[in-house]
């Protein structure tokens, strides 16, 4: 009788037999390990960085332009052995082709090891046969692109399309290593089934990673094909080469599916509390901050063939990152947090309905939150534009705004249902009682986001939906997940998520967001600390039950005071620099000035006695004045237009 994984469960500790045939067969519990053996992750590790290097390898050969030293021959070169004979192309397009060939070598070595050592239907050992047949995919890859001249400066749509299909490839090769070297540490078997929402999520997460990667294969190809000094510019000429006029598209791209896979990663680590999902969870990000900047650092330099090589590899380890995440996260299964019943403590309520259904779907998004952040956005795009932007424009925009904010708001619930039930204004959301389930809850967030960048790229343009996209992750993993249960400073940082929507608004109308949109981002910025901490004092007792460390809380009543008065100067200064601009008029600056008096009047009497009558009176003028001054601001900007034009 074959061993149960119990018998197997530290058999890390037992490199020293020759091949384990404990198998995955036997009562296993989703708490078990699989067999594992810490040598060959160890190889397998090797293997993966053997990989990289030759990804990298492979990015010199193609951007050097060396991919021709040996003509059309393959697997030899020009029918020789010796390359020692030949040119620099040739010398470099060998190495590659020898280097390449032994990672087929490396694949068998695994797969013989893992054949010998796990059970038939071990899935490390199934992971090492997807390796070994990836392999030879991609030198079969490299047989096509030399056979058929698709190198050096061939422009053609199958070039295109092999380089494309290349990068694919290669994120599954590596991915694959990844997951065997995971999978043969002693890991929780994967379970397919009764993932919810959490594979789904994972499932787009893995989608995007490859679409990005096969867009920046054409923008690669377009750079070292049709280079140019402005790239932007030379995009919009009708008469461009193909590849340089969806260049543009990768970077725009690289930002939505990176803000998606921080949300995703974000979610995954809450539902699936285990410290390895969370160790990738940081990696994850940590990776796509460094890529971000690499990328960034490759558009400023006109991407040198090294900093091409870096990108490349970066997002190999993107890829692998995530298949890390997904593999201890789908081991998890239904012991998360997704799935547990509501708190004994909550009031469970009946399935809702028709229209209680509905109002309890409305209630997610907490609209009466939004409707000033959907202010803002809205005369921004009348102050963008000098004038009306469009009955049509104006309303999608509003309707998408609406939605990426609801969506922000539904996963925050989610997040915060522990919270929510200690406190007595939050205790009833539909989140708490469950009447509207976790991950019906999410599934109708992620549709939300998902329409609101539809509609926002569909109907105004990409910017203005990444700058959307990018204030809903930006509240979700900042705020809620990363500053709000650990700093007071959760507010200072965690409410840019809040300053956003004049950015969308503007970039809706003009495709760009110049000095003027940033400084109106500024200003709800330094503004926020204001108005939600003369909030924090009227909630100070609920955010103490439910251990949230808001200001008030953690340090005294006046200390908070103090640092209210302090970004009271701050945004005050603020709403007076656009007046320094020549587009701003009077109308602007007399509306400041009076709506500053006011709030620095308000300020002082809370100074001069702090009670919840005058907290109030501060918190709602706070409202009333951000609403005011974004107003004036547009009428303004319209005033001043129709003067000058």
């Amino acid at each position: 009788m074959k061993p149960t994984f119990k018998t197997f469960r530290n058999f890390e500790h037992q490199d020293s037999s020759p091949y384990n045939r404990g198998g995955i067969e036997g009562a296993a519990t989703g708490q078990e390990l699989l067999p594992s053996n810490q040598k060959f992750a160890t190889f397998g590790i090797v293997v993966l960085i053997y990989n990289l290097l030759a990804v990298a390898w492979g990015v010199f050969v193609r951007a050097g332009k060396y991919g021709d030293g040996c003509g059309s021959h393959w697997p030899l070169c020009n029918g020789d052995h010796t390359p020692l004979k030949g040119d620099m192309a040739r010398w470099v397009e060998m190495s590659h082709r020898l280097s390449t060939s032994l990672c087929g070598v490396l694949a068998i070595g695994m797969t013989i090891w893992a054949v010998r050592y796990f059970a038939k239907g071990h899935p490390a050992r199934q992971a090492t046969w997807v390796v070994l047949g990836l392999t030879l995919l991609e030198g079969l890859i490299g047989a096509a692109l030399v056979k058929f001249e698709l190198v050096v400066e061939n422009d053609s749509a199958a070039r295109a399309g092999v380089m494309m299909f290349h990068v694919v490839s290669t994120f599954l090769l590596v991915g694959a290593i990844a997951a065997a070297v995971v999978l043969a540490g002693g890991v929780r078997p994967i379970k397919w089934k009764g993932q919810g929402i959490v594979l789904w999520i994972l499932g787009v997460a893995a989608a995007g990673l490859i679409l990005l990667g096969m867009s920046g294969a054409i923008s690669a190809l377009g750079h070292q094909l049709r280079p140019t000094d402005n790239v932007l510019k030379e995009a919009l000429k009708p008469t461009s080469f193909w590849m340089v006029q969806v260049q543009p598209l990768h970077p725009l791209m690289s930002v939505s599916v990176s803000l998606y896979l921080a949300l995703a990663a974000g979610l995954v680590q809450h539902c699936r509390p285990d410290p390895k999902v969370k160790l990738a969870y940081k990696w994850i990000l940590g990776l796509l901050g460094v890529q971000l900047i690499i990328g960034s650092l490759n558009i400023w330099l006109k991407a040198p063939i090294p900093m091409q090589m870096v990108h490349l590899v970066l997002a190999d380890l993107n890829w692998v990152s995530l298949v890390v995440m997904s593999i201890y996260a789908l081991g998890q299964g239904i012991e998360s947090v997704e799935y547990r019943p509501a708190p004994t403590e909550a009031v469970a309520e009946g399935p809702l309905k028709g229209r209680e259904l509905i109002k309890a779907y409305v209630a997610l998004t907490k609209p009466r939150v939004i409707s000033l952040l959907l202010f803002t956005t809205l005369t921004s795009m009348v102050a963008a534009k000098g004038e009306w932007p469009g009955t049509a424009l104006f309303f999608i925009v509003g309707i998408a705004g609406y939605m990426a904010a609801g969506a922000a708001n539904a996963i925050n619930m989610v997040i915060d249902r522990d919270i929510d039930l200690t406190m007595k204004r939050t205790a009833s959301r539909p989140t708490v009682t469950q009447s509207i389930p976790s991950t019906h809850a999410l599934i109708f967030a992620f549709t939300l986001a998902t329409l609101s960048f539809g509609l926002l790229w569909g109907f105004a343009n990409l910017l203005s939906a990444v700058m959307a996209f990018s204030g809903l992750v930006f509240y979700v993993i900042i705020y809620t997940l990363m500053l709000k249960r650990r700093t007071w400073h959760n507010i200072v940082i965690g409410g840019a998520a809040g300053a956003f929507p004049p950015l969308v608004g503007w970039a809706a109308v003009t495709n760009e967001l110049p000095p003027l949109a940033l400084y109106l981002f500024a200003i709800i910025f330094v503004w926020t600390p204001v108005h939600f901490w003369a909030l924090a004092l009227l909630l100070k007792d609920d955010y103490a039950a439910a251990g949230v460390p808001m200001l008030p809380v953690v340090r005294s009543e006046r200390f908070t005071l103090v640092q209210i008065g302090i970004y009271t100067v701050v945004t005050i200064a603020m709403t007076f620099v656009p007046l320094f601009l020549p587009q701003v008029g009077w109308i602007y600056g007399a509306t400041a000035l009076v709506l500053n008096i006011f709030l620095v009047r308000l300020f002082w009497k809370l100074w001069n006695q702090i009670d919840r009558p005058r907290a109030s009176a501060l918190f709602h003028y706070s409202m009333a004045y951000l609403a005011i001054l974004f107003l004036m601001f547009a009428i303004d900007r319209a005033v001043v237009r129709s003067i000058s034009g």
